[in-house]
């Protein structure tokens, strides 16, 4: 089977209500935002990504660069299918993972193991295979004992390990990523940073959103930077490169 992601002018627009384009508040509003604006009576709309082309093919590991409010964020939830896109096409070939919204279905009155089943079910991973990586959720995911308590319990940062661990037990063969793990002390980030370079080895394509030019060197082959909600630049990473010698400027 052949792995592809295939974007053609994908736009997508935000209607926001009770916002006027030409007030102290819309103005603020635009330079926060990063997108482009245009109004229609009461409703200004916020363009938030604007006739973005891409394909992908097997092998590719993209980074999303730009400054925040340019785009990429949105860019990869449209690509994980938590947001429509108002116009365009999306069409994508094989099984996806994301840690976006990694905690979404999360059932904070139960146990770590009991939500470990739940997120497996919802991934529409047979029980059996969720039986088997068990062992190796919970020793990732550095909980221990802590797995049978309710995760309402859990702080933060064992919340974001539990879902780490998760997301990474069971592979994909598309990849959409914002940012790289953050979370917990020194010896979790060096293990946790093996286990994703497995999982991220393992995928056939990889599309991650980050402001980390070392890392983009890295993982990644090729690049995409946006501004704007607009794709300024995709090429190789090299291109890149030279690119933003040649003079482009590369925001955080």
């Amino acid at each position: 089977m052949k792995h592809f992601v295939e974007l053609s002018g994908v736009t997508l627009d935000y209607p926001v209500y009770s916002v006027r384009a030409h007030s102290i508040r819309s103005a603020v509003f635009a330079r926060n935002i990063g997108g482009q604006m245009y109004s229609s009576a009461d409703v200004t709309v916020v363009r938030a990504l604007a006739n973005i082309n891409m394909k992908l093919s097997e092998g590719d590991r993209v980074a999303l660069v730009g400054h925040n409010g340019s785009g990429k964020t949105t860019l990869l939830k449209v690509l994980a299918g938590i947001y429509e896109p108002t116009a365009g096409r999306v069409s994508m070939n094989g099984s996806v993972a994301t840690t976006i919204s990694v905690s979404a279905g999360l059932d904070y009155d139960v146990s770590g193991l009991q939500n470990i089943y739940n997120l497996g079910r919802m991934r529409m991973v047979p029980r059996k295979t969720v039986q088997s990586k068990l062992d190796d959720i919970i020793s990732s995911s550095g909980l221990a004992q802590f797995i049978h308590l309710p995760v309402r319990t859990y702080s933060q940062g064992m919340v974001a390990r539990l879902m780490f661990a998760v997301t990474t037990a069971f592979e994909a063969d598309i990849l959409i990523m914002d940012e790289w793990l953050s979370a917990g002390d020194a010896d979790f980030q060096a293990e946790a940073t093996k286990r994703m370079d497995r999982f991220v080895d393992k995928a056939k394509i990889v599309v991650l959103a980050t402001h980390d030019f070392g890392l983009v060197q890295r993982v990644c082959n090729k690049v995409c930077a946006l501004g704007s909600g607009r794709i300024g630049f995709f090429g190789t990473t090299s291109e890149w490169l030279e690119w933003i010698e040649n003079g482009a400027v590369a925001r955080e």
